[in-house]
């Protein structure tokens, strides 16, 4: 196998999701789901590079941010369960989410963000 394959294979595996499939109208939600930005302008900088690549892309099969339908199950957990899932990888989701150097605060921002963004102050 060259090594172009081989990295292919590892995007194509990177970029197989961490969830179920999005909502119906992904195209919709998924164009919806790239408007969105956090206020708060460090969240907004940690979310432009390191969740945003997968959340507003639906055939990475991550829930999209925005997708209420999609996180509600998830938000049922309990943010503890969802924070640890950040922080020990999920699926396709790498450990920490791509953010080696955030604290569970942020995480949890980061979350309720992507859950319902019309709810964050």
């Amino acid at each position: 196998m060259t090594i172009t394959r081989i990295v292919l294979l590892a995007a194509a595996l990177a970029l197989s999701g961490c969830g179920k499939p999005a909502s119906t109208g992904s195209q919709e939600l998924e164009a919806a789901s790239r408007q969105l930005v956090p206020q708060d302008p460090e969240i907004a900088a940690i979310y432009a590079r390191s969740c945003a690549s997968c959340h507003t892309v639906a055939a990475t099969r991550a829930p999209l941010t925005g997708d209420t339908a999609a996180w509600a199950p998830r938000m049922g957990k309990g943010m503890d369960v969802l924070v640890n899932s950040v922080v020990n990888g999920f699926g396709g989701m790498p450990p920490f989410g791509l953010c080696m150097d955030c604290d569970e605060r942020q995480f949890e921002a980061l979350i309720q963000f992507m859950a319902n963004p019309g709810a964050t102050p």
